[in-house]
């Protein structure tokens, strides 16, 4: 499933100035009549997979806990949303409970303030506090800032996905290792990043 493109020039200069501080909440179900339609429309725009209904409510229903959303302050509607999953993952030995950015968006005008990386760091920090050992996603190869700020929150690429989304386009899959790396799941890593495009 390729439910974790990120959202296009998610840092690029502001475009509309914040009469306040924005609100950030947790998803809960309760919210579903009031923001899913927002959330599905932000996330539309800037996203090359089209997702339907089903796909944002199988993340939302089950690790809403883990979803957050920035509100704007005067009339709470949706400026940013963080899609995520927890889960265990048994490619590795031991298996690992990794931690998954499915998806993220912000509003055009309010991009270049941090949103972003708010909501980005929120995700992190629930996820860390659930023990997940590593935190993972893909981006487009040609979405230079969303690389650069998962690099910034300390991701590093651990493979080229070619031609891994619908549009045609290669995706970079990057990893934040949360807890101490085995040394074969470290050195993999380093052989995949070393993988030429």
């Amino acid at each position: 499933m390729a439910a974790s493109e990120l959202a296009k020039d998610i840092e690029s200069p502001p475009k509309a100035k914040l009469p306040g501080e924005l609100k950030y909440i947790q998803y809960q179900h309760s919210l579903e009549a009031q923001y899913l339609p927002a959330i599905r429309a932000l996330i539309s725009k800037d996203l090359s997979e089209p997702y339907s209904i089903y796909v944002y409510r199988y993340f939302l229903c089950q690790w809403g806990h883990l979803c957050y959303l920035a509100l704007h302050p005067t009339d709470s509607s949706l400026i940013g949303v963080v899609i995520c999953k927890l889960e265990m993952h048994a490619s590795h030995s031991p298996p690992t409970l990794r931690g998954y950015i499915a998806m993220l968006a912000v509003s055009a005008a309010y991009r270049g303030q941090g949103v972003a990386t708010a909501l980005v760091k929120m995700a992190i920090d629930a996820m860390s506090e659930r023990n997940a050992d590593e935190i993972v996603l893909e981006t487009e190869e040609t979405n230079i800032p969303a690389m650069r700020l998962y690099e910034r929150l300390g991701f590093l690429r651990s493979k080229k996905l070619h031609r891994y989304y619908l549009n045609g386009n290669s995706a970079y899959r990057l990893v934040l290792l949360l807890r101490p790396a085995d040394t074969d799941i470290a050195a993999n890593l380093a052989l995949d990043d070393a993988t030429p495009p």
